[in-house]
């Protein structure tokens, strides 16, 4: 049986929805964010955005409201899932604990009711006595709110207009009165209805108003004075209260859809508007006092103010800031300024949140050849369009470099002690030592009389008294820094050379062969305090201070010979603890530190593995020994400081940086090759940096912020839709798309320069060619939009667009990929092209291109006429398979360099997706599930061997293992089908049954197998087989990894354990949320595991996470014995290291 195990590598970035107001407090101004499942709730203060808290509900989020009930002084917030979950929501804190508790919950899906296809709205009343809902075509729903009830109870109103498009509460109004706009044969209408909440039926409204602009869309309630309501449509903004009546049709807003709005003032007096241009403009209401005194509309007026990101939805925090939520690129914090700035914008961006959604299509990539997967992903869509390159580990920025082979060691120095800035960097080298003056950027070289400059440095350093350290083999040399001389010098007495040492503010420990020295260090002395021999030759040593004062009380030592790590006393250098480390390979590096308060002695051997224990400090003992693999090199530890966290950088051929998070050792590796020895720097040239060298080099770089994942985004400037990597030639195709306007003259030109637009060559395909010559329009196809295929080829290391392969006008790209073909060596692109006619139903016609990039050129090689849209195109043993409507095709390259077709396959819809493995292909139908065909190669035929014959609507496909296939449909399931070798009827052989089932609650619009970590990191003990990436419309990285039965059933155990012990906010069912949902039935989730709720573990403390355990077995070497709360905490450890 397949199991599988899903997890979020990267958690839902595309906002849905966002809302403003005082939800933590009376006086907090609060901002929460809807992105999907999850909920962030953030304060908004004088220095920008504070996080406050996130919260996972067991639902997708379809409205967020935030309203404020009479007499209340901080607001509520009401929330309504894809699958009418609705729940009231509320911010408590009880002392030091803070909590959004369910006040009110309750679900109001009906059995009968056919639901509105422009989905779901949410409204509350103004005065708060009502909540409006409209779910289902000709019903609205009311919740009352006048009593406090725990569970939601709503009615239903009959509305007989049926196609309602949008629909707002009345201000002002004596009973909660509606207003909407809605949809008939004759055109669209706006009406008003009074609730009557006693009969539970609609009464008359106070007015309405027949065949408003045919593209109205949005209904905004103006608050008082003025009341009534705004319409806003495709070209014109209209207020109506009854009789009175204003309409305007801007030119600027007809570009573009007006898609979202946000007020600005609380007296309705302007309001901001959004369209999917990503244009933000202002709407004025101007006023006029009557002779009665009563405020009445005079105008209207609409202003641009500038370009933002596309927003989905936008909110106006304070002193001039909005926040805009966006789906389709970053979301941003922008401020509105009063002076246009040079380009005549208002508005200035002043923080960006980086949105991955949606993904489109992603591929897995090496590129830094280390071993270690990255993802590349087409992410935004329109102008918001951009690779992102999304990478487990940690960046470091050059700010400088200098070519200096063979360094030793390097430390920063301080000359003037107390300024905290680094002035000078000792470089040690065999045989010498160098000192480098830093002066701003400048670096020069100098002397410092009191260093010896022709012995290698094992330590230098600034030590108490303002006193400067350097530690060669021959000696212990004190420095003072006024005057730069020498005040002391320490050597051992038995004439031997010093072979390890190091130093702390007040310490020395310096070790000779066997013997070990301890000294202190005073003013202008150095004293010895005491030595003791040990049984073998020390090969590391460390006295990093564990406690406030700066004075060590315990020392790490690592031997050779019999390869142990000791912790000796100080000062009198007595054993606390020996830790034998097996093996043969020698420790190489030793460190003690905290992390998280927590004191942990960290050792590195001399072939790249690490052990890492807890520490006693009181008692000098090592506890709960692990060993993680950080590379094949001598590792050598240091420490650092990030944000005022002390974290730990291993040198290696895999550069690490080992870090606490949740009280555990997470290792992310950096994005260098090789880093020999480091040292934080803090200069005034270089603030807040690390120095790193290697073997000829030296460099000075900035550290990102220490996080899981990575990501670095590359701006397009158009929406990407297909990515294919070229190994061979160490480039990306990228199928794109933009949108180019008609002027006057007829000549279609871009909106704004985009990549393809700006790449360094660009070449025609032979449909473009043809329709050079079709411009000159007439004055009809003026403002014309069309949108513009092209094929970019991008370098992997700088992401220049090296080449544009432009397309045709209505010729679309629908499929790529990288492939060498046949016996032929070159690589190819080979991609997809469908004739889009609007007067079709779908595509008759089409191309397949064989592109070849060689010496920094794009040459076409062959084309090949199809007669319908390539959804999809793989690499089937050397020849290009492709689905073409609904047909399944091979083609097999020609030694004349032609695609010929070898054989098909008719039995689909529309056959969108292919998988291939071996001569086995799936085949993800638009509505048919998946099949599986076998390629015949003595017959050269494609013959069905077996399908699944439920009525999916596929997203994506994947092949697991031979026999078990993955599916995505588009209500945001997973399902896994198995072909059944073994049956014993030819039915039953030809059937894929289903035998996995899942509510991801994400849309997946792409599977790639491939991993974001690197392999064999640690001593895992766990049974998990293979590791598949998928990528989402919302922006969600996700990971399914396949576990073994007995490994399922013990996870199956613990979720349902932990279902009992998390309530979920919102009080949804665990086994309702993940249970396979579509709007014709509904299944129980089947042998998956939700690794988010399983990891959700670790957040848990002491008394929960114990009551998890209770009752929990864990196999241990063929025994069955009781969990303990360690062994669960190391297994769910484990599992959040395969992401």
């Amino acid at each position: 049986m397949a199991y599988n195990y899903v997890v979020t590598a990267h958690k839902p970035t595309a906002v849905t929805a966002c809302v403003t107001g005082n939800f933590t407090s009376p006086d907090d101004l609060n901002l929460i964010i809807a992105k999907n499942t999850r909920l962030e709730i953030y304060q908004v203060t004088p220095e920008g955005l504070r996080p406050n808290k996130e919260v996972s509900l067991y639902g997708r989020i379809e409205v967020l409201q935030l309203f404020k009930p009479p007499g209340q002084a901080k607001c509520l917030l009401f929330l309504l899932t894809s699958r009418y979950d609705a729940c009231i929501l509320e911010y408590v804190k009880e002392g030091d604990s803070e909590e959004v508790i369910t006040k009110a919950h309750g679900n109001l899906y009906d059995r009968i009711g056919r639901i509105s296809e422009t989905g779901p709205i949410g409204i509350i009343d103004p005065e708060c006595r009502v909540i409006g809902l409209r779910l289902y075509d000709g019903l609205f729903k009311v919740i009352p709110l006048d009593r406090e009830n725990k569970v939601l109870k709503a009615f239903n109103i009959r509305l007989e207009e049926l196609n309602v498009i949008d629909v707002a509460f009345l201000h002002g109004c004596q009973a909660p009165t509606i207003a909407f706009v809605h949809q008939d044969s004759q055109g669209r209408h706006v009406k008003t209805y009074e609730i009557n909440l006693r009969e539970k039926e609609f009464n008359k409204g106070p007015w309405k108003q027949d065949n408003v602009e045919t593209e109205a869309s949005m209904v905004i309630a103006v608050p008082q004075p003025f009341g009534g309501v705004l319409i806003i449509g495709q070209e014109s903004i209209t207020y109506h209260k009854g009789d009175k009546y204003k309409v305007i049709a801007p030119p600027a807003i007809k570009q573009s859809t007006l898609v979202c709005h946000g007020r600005l003032d609380s007296n309705g007096s302007r309001y901001l508007l959004g369209d999917l241009a990503g244009r933000l403009f202002l709407l004025l209401l101007e006023k006029e006092e009557g002779m009665d005194g009563q405020v009445v509309v005079k105008d209207l007026k609409v202003e641009l103010l500038g370009e933002t990101s596309i927003a989905e939805s936008l909110t106006y925090l304070d002193n001039g800031v909005i926040f805009i939520g966006s789906r389709k690129g970053d979301s941003q914090l922008v401020r509105l300024n009063t002076e246009a700035d040079e380009k005549g914008s208002y508005v200035s961006t002043m923080e960006s949140f980086t949105n991955l959604g949606p993904i489109l299509d992603m591929c897995v990539v090496d590129l830094d050849r280390q071993g270690q997967g990255q993802l590349v992903t087409c992410s935004g869509a329109y102008k918001e369009g951009s690779l992102r390159i999304i990478r487990n580990g940690i960046g470091i920025h050059e700010h400088a470099g200098i070519d200096l082979p063979g360094i030793k060691g390097i430390w920063p120095l301080r000359l003037v002690v107390d300024s905290g800035i680094d002035d000078i960097l000792v470089l040690s080298f065999v045989g010498q030592t160098r000192v480098l003056m830093l002066n701003g950027e400048e670096v020069e070289e100098t002397e410092l009389a009191g260093f010896d400059g022709n012995q290698q440095s094992f330590h230098c350093g600034n030590v108490c008294h303002k006193q400067l350290i350097q530690i060669t083999p021959a000696s212990v040399r004190l420095v003072n820094t006024q005057t730069k001389l020498l005040s002391n010098e320490w050597s051992p007495q038995s004439g031997q050379n010093i072979s390890v040492a190091t130093c702390n503010q007040y310490q020395v420990v310096a070790a000779a062969g066997h013997d070990i020295f301890y000294l202190e260090i005073v003013d202008g002395e150095i004293k010895q305090v005491s030595t003791t021999k040990m049984e073998h030759e020390v090969a590391c040593i460390d006295v990093t201070p564990l406690t406030e004062n700066g004075r060590a009380e315990i020392c790490a030592v690592g031997l050779w010979t019999d390869i142990s790590a000791r912790i000796l006393r100080l000062p009198s250098l007595e054993s606390a603890h020996v830790e034998m480390l097996g093996g043969e390979i020698i420790p190489r590096s030793v460190l003690l530190s905290r992390f998280e308060g927590q004191p942990y002695l960290l050792c590195a051997l001399g072939d790249g593995s690490l052990f890492y224990f807890i520490l006693n400090t009181t008692t000098g003992t090592l506890a709960e020994r692990k060993r993680v693999i950080l590379g094949t090199q001598p590792t050598v530890l240091k420490t650092f400081k990030s944000h005022s966290t002390v974290n730990v950088f291993a040198c290696s051929d895999r550069p690490t940086v080992i870090y606490s998070s949740n009280h555990k050792l997470v290792f992310s590796n950096v994005n260098l090759k090789e880093v020999g020895y480091m040292c934080p720097l803090n200069s005034s040239g270089y603030p807040n940096s690390l120095a790193l060298c290697n073997d000829t080099s030296l460099m000075i770089g900035t550290i990102d912020e220490i996080q899981k994942l990575h990501i670095r985004t590359i701006p397009l400037g158009e929406g990407p839709l297909r990515i294919a990597y070229q190994e061979e030639t160490q480039t990306f195709g990228v199928l794109t798309m933009r949108t180019e306007i008609k002027d006057a003259t007829g000549v279609s030109a871009p909106f704004h320069p985009s990549a393809s637009t700006k790449a360094a060559a660009t070449t025609y395909s032979s449909r473009s060619k043809n329709a050079a010559g079709m411009t000159g329009g007439s004055d009809s196809d003026l403002g014309e939009e069309s949108d513009i295929h092209s094929l970019l080829v991008i370098d992997q290391h700088t992401f220049e667009v090296l080449h544009a392969y432009q397309l045709g006008p209505c010729e679309v790209a629908t499929s790529l990929m990288s492939c060498k073909l046949g016996s032929d060596p070159n690589p190819y692109y080979v991609i997809g092209t469908a004739l889009v006619k609007l007067e079709e139903p779908e595509p008759k016609q089409g191309k397949l291109y064989v592109l070849q990039y060689a010496d920094g050129k794009l040459t076409e090689v062959a084309e090949k006429e199809i007669k319908g849209a390539p959804y999809s195109l793989v690499n089937f043993n050397g020849k290009v398979l492709t689905s073409i409507n609904s047909i399944v095709r091979l083609y097999e390259w020609t030694a004349e360099h032609e695609l010929r077709v070898e054989c098909s396959h008719y039995n689909n819809i529309l056959a969108l997706y292919l998988k291939t493995k071996g001569d086995f292909i799936i085949v993800g139908d638009l509505m048919r599930s998946v099949s599986l065909l076998a390629y015949k190669p003595m017959e050269g035929e494609l013959e069905e061997i077996a399908r699944n014959y439920s009525p999916n609507w596929m997203t994506a496909i994947e092949i697991l293992d031979d026999d078990t296939f993955l599916g995505a449909e588009h209500s945001s399931n997973l399902f896994v089908c198995q072909k059944d070798s073994a049956a014993t009827t030819d039915d039953d052989r030809r059937n894929l049954a289903q035998v996995g089932a899942y509510h991801l609650g994400e849309f997946v619009n792409v599977f790639r197998q491939g991993s974001l970590v690197r392999g064999s990191i640690g001593e895992s003990s766990l049974s998990t087989q293979g590791s598949l990436l998928f990528g989402t419309v919302d922006g969600t990285v996700g990971l399914i990894t396949q576990l073994s039965e007995e490994f399922y059933k013990f996870l199956l155990e613990v979720q349902t354990k932990l279902t009992k012990v998390i309530k979920s906010v919102g009080k949804i069912d665990h086994s309702f949320w993940r249970s396979f949902y579509t709007d014709k039935k509904t299944e129980p989730m089947q042998n998956f595991i939700d690794g988010d709720l399983i990891e959700s573990f670790l957040e848990l403390n002491q008394e929960k996470m114990e009551e998890v355990v209770t009752g929990l077995q864990i196999d241990e070497g063929g025994m069955k014995r009781d969990a303990t709360v360690n062994d669960l905490v190391k297994v769910v450890e484990e599992l959040t290291r395969i992401h």
